[in-house]
């Protein structure tokens, strides 16, 4: 099963990049089912993902209006040949996704359902969850307004769909730090950071960029947990 992590963003010229290939892999016409945490405004931000998934292929988004403080049914995603995590508040997709950690990606598997992640919708995906949090004991190592409504660096359970920490809008918000730190002090194995308007899709052991951005791959080496850094543009790619 393919994973398909996009930084955020709404460019229109990278739409084609970014949904593409999740679309593809949902088959002809594909029934796409988009959660969203509602915070009053779900219909308004449902119509964005509507309107940019079928300017780049024919298809039938439906909304999984989750509310906050809500979890998500499963039943929900009844019919739906595809799942797409949209973006919002990051701690809330993960709070409606806990009762369901385990079940959402084997009935994934079970259907052959690709998943796509937007923003909060790609950090969810990973196995430990970087969901939000501008401090590091005390010190900055982002924007606050960047952290999601947390102060401290958090992590938590995540989907598992992939085996690295993800971080998004890295370029616009600045949150490769934040990526880099949770690293170091071992919140994480390893992590990318992913700029808007790009996508990093995941499958068959490898993981390959395209889009109008860069990922960054942060890894810990070595007894001092030394951190590597790499940068990744469209058309390369790594091995997991």
């Amino acid at each position: 099963m393919s994973t398909y992590l996009i930084g955020g963003g709404w460019n229109d010229e990278a739409a084609d990049l970014v949904y593409g290939p999740f679309l593809a892999a949902a088959g002809p016409e594909p029934v796409v089912a988009c959660l969203l945490i509602d915070e009053g405004d779900g219909a308004e931000q449902f119509a964005r993902y509507d309107t940019a998934l079928r300017k780049v292929a024919p298809c039938t988004p439906v909304p999984v209006l989750v509310p906050l403080g809500g979890v998500l049914d499963p039943a929900s995603l009844d019919g739906a040949a595809a799942l797409l995590v949209c973006g919002g508040l990051t701690p809330a997709y993960q709070e409606a996704l806990v009762p369901v950690l385990a079940e959402l990606p084997a009935l994934l598997a079970a259907r052959g359902m690709p998943y796509a992640g937007f923003s909060a919708g790609a950090a969810v995906a990973a196995q430990t969850a970087l969901v939000g949090g501008w401090l590091s004991q005390g010190t900055q190592v982002c924007a606050e307004e960047a952290g999601e409504d947390l102060d401290e660096v958090e992590v938590r359970p995540g989907l598992g769909l992939v085996p690295f920490a993800v971080d998004v809008h890295a370029a616009q918000w600045g949150t490769l730090p934040r990526l880099i730190e949770a690293v170091a002090l071992g919140r994480a194995a390893s992590g990318v950071a992913i700029d808007e308007n790009t996508l990093l899709t995941v499958e068959d052991g490898r993981a390959h960029v395209s889009g109008h951005g860069r990922v960054h791959l942060v890894r810990a080496e070595g007894d001092h947990r030394d951190v590597a850094l790499r940068a990744y543009r469209s058309g390369e790619g790594f091995t997991l």
